[in-house]
């Protein structure tokens, strides 16, 4: 089964832009109403780094996705098992049974996504490779690390209204960072999660 997936896995074209991401997704199948989280990994591709960041940092940006109660605490495991898992140094990411087999409605995600067609166009423009330091090795090391403080905080985010929609923009801007090459795109998203965490530690502490 595990290598029937990973084969499956290989044949999928990874996104390379925001659009793309979105546009996998919006080409599943969902006669049940509801799309699994396996389902999304299938469209989009289980071994790239930068779009699995993109997926949790775009399901937690969607405010009509992100009001789900628990969705911003699914997508925080599902951001520290992808990180902890790079920086360890695994090539392919494993994710547990229950949560690929997690489900959103189709609906919600879909309205989701229509809301930020517009947005995503404009940002996919201005992309394009620079500061090529950021986004190395070192620097990818040094996301994930990021990535994976900002996951341990998402869940407490909750209950501080906005605060899980900044750190979606975080999670976004560091995929599609990782996915242009676009090392300008990465300091922000390192400015951003900074700013997130230190109102996440104002509000709570």
């Amino acid at each position: 089964m595990q290598a029937s997936r990973d084969t499956k896995a290989d044949d999928v074209t990874e996104p390379h832009s925001l659009v793309e991401l979105m546009q996998a997704i919006e080409s599943i199948d969902t006669p049940s109403g509801r799309i699994r989280f396996d389902e999304v990994l299938d469209a989009i591709g289980r071994r790239a780094f930068g779009p699995l960041l993109l997926l949790a940092g775009l399901v937690t940006l969607m405010p009509i996705v992100s009001g789900i109660p628990g969705v911003p605490t699914l997508m925080a495991l599902f951001t520290l098992l992808v990180c902890a898992q790079l920086l360890i140094g695994r090539r392919t990411f494993w994710l547990p049974r229950w949560l690929r087999n997690r489900t959103l409605p189709s609906d919600k995600v879909h309205k989701g996504l229509k809301w930020m067609y517009k947005p995503a166009q404009w940002i996919d423009r201005l992309l394009h490779p620079r500061f090529s330091f950021m986004t190395g090795p070192l620097g990818i090391q040094l996301t994930a690390l990021s990535c994976f403080v900002l996951a341990l905080a998402m869940p407490p985010m909750e209950l501080v209204p906005l605060t899980v929609n900044i750190a979606g923009v975080a999670l976004t801007f560091f995929g599609l960072a990782i996915m242009a090459r676009d090392g300008l795109l990465s300091i922000l998203a390192f400015l951003i999660t900074g700013t997130s965490l230190f109102v996440i530690l104002y509000n709570l502490l």
